[in-house]
């Protein structure tokens, strides 16, 4: 499995992701690429919707048609409301697809 964290440097949120991710590296047996995401062609490259955004084998789990691509802070609809990063639930879960 193939796990890649983008974020850029402006949006602290990653952090979080970053914690969690590491916390189930163990559990599904993977290693975290890290990809700063610095200019709005890398982003339309990417099709980063935002930081931090979590990619599994090159596909992002949480992506939604209507969220924009471009250098701003991602919004995760989670069970308790609107978060800054993707709860850890949230994670376990697209890693068990």
């Amino acid at each position: 499995m193939n796990i890649s964290l983008l974020y850029f440097d402006g949006c602290p949120n990653w952090k979080q992701t970053e914690a969690d991710l590491a916390s189930l590296a163990t559990e599904f047996d993977f290693t975290v690429n890290h990809q700063t995401v610095e200019t709005i062609e890398d982003a339309e490259r990417w099709q980063f919707r935002g930081s931090p955004t979590v990619l599994i084998d090159g596909t992002d789990p949480f992506a939604r048609p209507q969220d924009p691509i471009g250098l701003a802070c991602r919004i995760y609809q989670t069970p308790t409301g609107a978060a800054g990063a993707p709860t850890i639930d949230m994670l376990r879960s697209a890693l068990g697809r």
